[in-house]
């Protein structure tokens, strides 16, 4: 029995260590794929990319910003709720949207709108007040960490009633907007639900949610650029859980025309490139892709948690992103984040100004 049992170890020992490579490399296969791009330098000339500055809903951060007289920026990515827009049932305010596409204008710059229906504060809602009731099945959901704390809310997108209330807040931008505004996109299709914390959540209703969101929104906008966040699925995590999901919605995006991308353009890390960034890079696509260089991502990072104020000598990883943007991914829009001081000194720093 010893014997025998001797010989099964060796012999498992003797598959085991390729097949744990093998498992390795699966998850790997782009991780050094930003290598390529390491000697791209400054400066970045003007070419077919679109690229805009992302101030979240710091839209007050738009008066006298550089972007107004510099060549390379089409214009302002700004965050509206929900809420912004939809102040009652059914009856709407856009003098937000309106305030800031006028500015912008007067500078012959464009707006392109991100709309939120989630937030990353558990305090905080995105959507409208009468939504919170029975009728709507509370409305929205907390989303939860790793750690299985609290950590903001999300419309209920598995809803029908709740996304017919959406599909009607879109239509109303569009009767306005539409063909105005460079663009809208949806938020980022990750979100911290389950159906153990949620019952009326399903990975499938899920899913299908998000389809018919992504069609409300290709309705309501036929003219001006369409784009969802499409960075992660609840319920899979590629390479190893592929359930489909994440390419179901990069097929369907192409199949209507609404363009494809997500938040967080992060070279280096697995999760990012096994899933947005993967699927960015495989595909061949028609629809415009888009990816955004937020918080964090100046140095490596996502969110502000640790974060490099600038040393002088830290590493400026403009050239770096831009490349693997361009060439890696090859979006046609670039929403690069107004956080100080990267936006000023290495973006600012980085684009030329020459036209």
């Amino acid at each position: 029995m010893l014997y025998r049992f001797g010989f099964f170890v060796l012999i498992l020992g003797v598959f085991w260590v390729p097949c744990r490579a093998q498992k390795r490399d699966k998850s790997e296969k782009y991780i050094d794929a930003y290598k390529q791009y390491l000697s791209a330098a400054c400066p970045i000339v003007k070419d077919s990319i679109r690229h805009f500055v992302y101030f979240s809903r710091n839209r007050e951060e738009i008066i006298g910003h550089p972007l107004l007289r510099h060549p390379m920026f089409t214009g302002a990515q700004i965050m509206y709720s929900w809420r912004d827009f939809e102040v009652q049932k059914g009856k709407y305010d856009f003098s937000l949207l309106r305030q800031d596409y006028e500015y912008l204008k007067k500078f012959g710059k464009k707006i392109f709108v991100q709309l939120q229906d989630v937030t990353f504060n558990p305090k905080n809602r995105a959507i409208p007040d009468y939504l919170l009731t029975e009728e709507y099945n509370g409305g929205d959901a907390f989303q939860y960490n790793d750690a299985g704390e609290p950590e903001g809310r999300v419309a209920k997108r598995w809803n029908k009633k709740v996304r017919e209330r959406f599909a009607l807040l879109l239509e109303a931008i569009g009767r306005e907007y539409d063909g105005k505004i460079e663009g809208i996109n949806l938020q980022e299709t990750v979100v911290g639900v389950g159906s153990k914390r949620d019952t009326s959540f399903s990975e499938q209703g899920y899913l299908q949610g998000l389809k018919e969101n992504m069609l409300a929104l290709k309705k309501a906008f036929p003219k001006s650029v369409t784009m969802i966040y499409a960075n992660f699925i609840p319920g899979e995590w590629l390479p190893w859980e592929d359930k489909g999901y994440l390419r179901s919605i990069y097929r369907y995006g192409e199949e209507i025309g609404v363009g494809l991308g997500g938040p967080d353009l992060m070279v280096t890390n697995k999760a990012q490139l096994n899933h947005a960034l993967r699927l960015m890079h495989e595909g061949q696509y028609t629809v415009p892709l888009g990816i955004a260089v937020q918080d964090g991502n100046y140095f490596g990072k996502t969110g502000e948690e640790k974060e490099d104020r600038g040393s002088g000598v830290r590493q400026n990883l403009v050239p770096l992103l831009y490349a693997f943007a361009k060439e890696f991914l090859k979006v046609r829009y670039m929403f690069w984040a107004d956080q100080k001081p990267y936006f000023e000194e290495d973006v600012l720093g980085c684009f030329s100004k020459g036209r």
